[in-house]
């Protein structure tokens, strides 16, 4: 069974908690991969962890937060660089891993543009390099900015270094526009690597781990003469823009920038079939051993760039590109113990402590096992030889138990009733699978997770405060609740020992720690919302209830109505889009509780929550505005409809009410227009709907 298949199996409660580790860890990683260079897993590994993420996510919208890495690309630029704005965002890419989700990928890219079963979407396929991904910027035809990745919106200033690649060209010919943003890879062929890593050894220097560190290491060395000095090249794969009278399609693009003198990969080929395109994929994987430069998967475009632009993009990828990654590594090892992680909804989590064991060069020792049902289902043991697959973390999956290893002395795992960090009681409700602390606030995991969370890099981003920091914080008394991060640096002036002078600290350190906290003094209204870590409120849902209610002041007054379920404020908080009676009901409760609401009261005192602003479209007629859509459209699908609305600055909500704007109605439109037309909303038919955008 697919990993997204065993996925079906898992309750809501299930799936939030398990949720919460892979974002957790994937940040982690993230940060290793992209500012330190120093990986601690392979990418095969780190990929699966992604796609056990994408696919909770799609059964659960609900679980999609602002601190999910499918909403966000790669992490902030170092301090060490100065930072550039991306012109165009850089953006990451989705994942597909069997040619079922291939034929997913290819399916949705159909029904998003309304195309029939029998028109062919032509794919170009291109090996994906592992290497560091590197934004070129030429004014006048000369190249004046290289940056990197970043976090998709700003990159690293890594120019000079760049300029000491031979495979970048620093001036473009005549024909070539007078702006061009360029995307590429910068790698280190593997004959290369292997001689650097034998000088390195040599010189009693660090030894890289693979090809990729060693490439992403070298660019960003601060003494571009040491970056001269190593074997570079860079393979380019697209641009952030270029004007239409120098591309027909993607391949265009490709074949137009070897002309101007950029390496392009080899095997870059379209197709139009998931058979030819499996076929290729093969092959690919085959060859790959050969090839003088890793690669670890196949990139797959759309061609067309008019459907492209169509297509747009989701929060961190383009709906028109995917990857099409090759196999994780598996391996078998000593299930030696279990323990239990209790999270900050209080979710009680179950992780297998491994006999250290390497896998694709990374040692492993632990391993999520999800729940209690999991452990009874694939029968589980401590003692068990197990067989288990990095996906992108340090914590493996089990994927199965190797029963004919078995030798008696295995012991099954009796799992807690009550929490490990509390000792209060651990219930799961009827048709749950997930154990949850009673414990609340007293429960100390469930308080530290939940500053973890308030601090992380979507909702609040204080720097400084990382994992442990909050948690050495917590155990000493220093914060305890979220608004005592605020009154941190007053607190710390009448400290017999002040964080400066604790060890791993100093004077710099802790101004900048105290600067970062009183950056975040004023903070979006959608990030606060999210901060406070209500159950099933993830990025997405905090965004939509900003945008609805403007303020906290007024969300809180809606709330306190909405506790009557027959109120109209009730019905407005379930129009809301992915705000359904489970959702509104933790909402509900939240603002319920009387210690939410003094948390509440001193975040007020010590910050400005700025009220939610409209995205500002330059002469959109619909920003701020409530649309419904309904009925069967012609000209464009439903998804394109309102992903179109939503970049405009508009509303798109689920259901009719007063306070709704405006009704587009396709054909065979039903109850919504009944309501809008006894409402007296506004209702357009399709073609007036784009009249009216346009």
């Amino acid at each position: 069974m697919s990993q997204s298949k065993a996925l079906f199996d898992l309750s809501l409660e299930d799936a939030r908690a398990r949720h919460a580790v892979l974002v957790k860890d994937i940040r982690a990683h993230d940060k290793a991969y992209y500012q330190k260079d120093a990986p601690e897993v392979s990418d095969a590994d780190y990929d699966k962890l992604r796609q056990e993420l994408e696919a909770l996510e799609s059964q659960y919208p609900e679980l999609i937060t602002a601190g999910s890495p499918t909403q966000t690309v790669g992490v902030k630029p170092s301090q060490s660089f100065k930072k550039v704005k991306h012109a165009v965002p850089m953006l990451s890419l989705s994942n597909v891993f069997s040619e079922e989700e291939l034929e997913d990928f290819i399916g949705r890219v159909r029904r998003f543009l309304g195309l029939s079963e029998g028109e062919p979407v032509e794919l170009l396929a291109e090996p994906k390099i592992d290497g560091l991904s590197c934004s070129l910027r030429y004014e006048d035809r000369k190249l004046v900015v290289a940056a990197t990745r970043g976090d998709g919106a700003e990159g690293e200033d890594i120019t000079e270094n760049v300029m000491t690649i031979k495979d970048v060209p620093k001036e473009l010919p005549k024909d070539a526009p007078d702006v061009l943003e360029v995307r590429g890879e910068i790698y280190m062929r593997r004959s290369d690597f292997e001689r650097l890593n034998k000088a390195q050894e040599e010189a009693s220097e660090h030894i890289f781990a693979n090809p990729r560190n060693a490439a992403a290491g070298s660019v960003r060395q601060l003494d571009s003469l040491i970056t001269k000095s190593r074997p570079l090249h860079l393979f380019a794969y697209g641009v952030g823009h270029i004007p239409v009278k120098y591309a027909k399609d993607q391949f265009h693009i490709i074949q137009t920038l070897k002309g101007w003198g950029f390496k392009i990969a080899e095997q870059v080929e379209l197709f139009d079939s998931t058979k030819a395109l499996i076929k290729n994929y093969q092959l690919l994987l085959e060859k790959r051993a050969d090839l003088d430069y890793e690669i670890d998967g196949i990139v797959y475009k759309v061609n067309r760039l008019d459907w492209q632009e169509r297509l747009g993009f989701v929060s961190r990828a383009p709906r028109w590109a995917t990857a099409h990654k090759f196999p994780a590594e598996q391996a078998v090892t000593v299930i030696n113990g279990i323990d239990i992680q209790v999270g900050r909804t209080g979710a009680l989590t179950p992780v297998a402590r491994l006999e250290p064991i390497t896998v694709g060069g990374v040692v492993v020792s632990n391993a999520t096992l999800h729940n209690e049902d999991e452990i009874e289902r694939k029968g589980v043991r401590i003692g068990d030889h197990v067989v288990i697959q990095r996906a992108g973390d340090v914590i493996p999956q089990v994927v199965q138990v190797l029963e004919e290893k078995r030798t008696g002395k295995e012991k099954v795992f009796v799992y807690p009733e009550r929490c490990p960090a509390c000792d209060s009681l651990a219930i799961r409700e009827d048709g749950d699978v997930v154990r949850r602390c009673t414990g609340g606030l007293i429960c100390p995991a469930q308080a530290v997770e939940r500053l973890k969370h308030f601090v992380s890099r979507l909702a609040f981003d204080i720097e400084g405060l990382g994992s442990k920091i909050v948690e050495q914080f917590y155990e000493e008394g220093l914060i305890k609740s979220p608004a005592d991060i605020f009154i941190l640096e007053e607190k710390n002036a009448s400290l017999d020992t002040p964080i400066r002078e604790r060890e791993g600290w100093g004077e710099l350190s802790e101004k900048n720690l105290f600067d970062s906290i009183n950056e975040r003094r004023n903070i979006a209204f959608n990030r606060f919302i999210y901060a406070l870590g209500i159950r099933q409120i993830g990025e997405a849902t905090a965004k939509r209830l900003a945008a609805t209610y403007g303020s906290l002041d007024k969300l809180k007054e809606a709330m306190e109505v909405a506790h009557d379920r027959e109120s109209e404020s009730y019905a407005d908080l379930l129009a809301i889009e992915d705000v359904g009676p489970a959702v509104a009901d933790d909402l509900l409760g939240f603002f319920a509780e009387a210690h939410n609401r003094d948390v509440l009261k001193d975040l007020e005192a010590q910050l400005n929550i700025e009220p939610y602003e409209a995205p500002q479209v330059a002469d959109s007629p619909v920003v701020g505005k409530t649309v419904v859509f309904t009925g069967t459209l012609e000209k464009m699908t439903r998804p394109e409809a309102k992903a179109k609305a939503e970049s405009l600055g508009a509303k798109v909500s689920g259901s009719v009410s007063k306070k709704t704007d405006y009704v587009v109605a396709g054909g065979d439109a039903g109850s919504k227009l009944k309501k809008a037309q006894e409402l007296g909303v506004l209702v357009l038919t399709e073609s007036q709907w784009l009249e009216l955008i346009s």
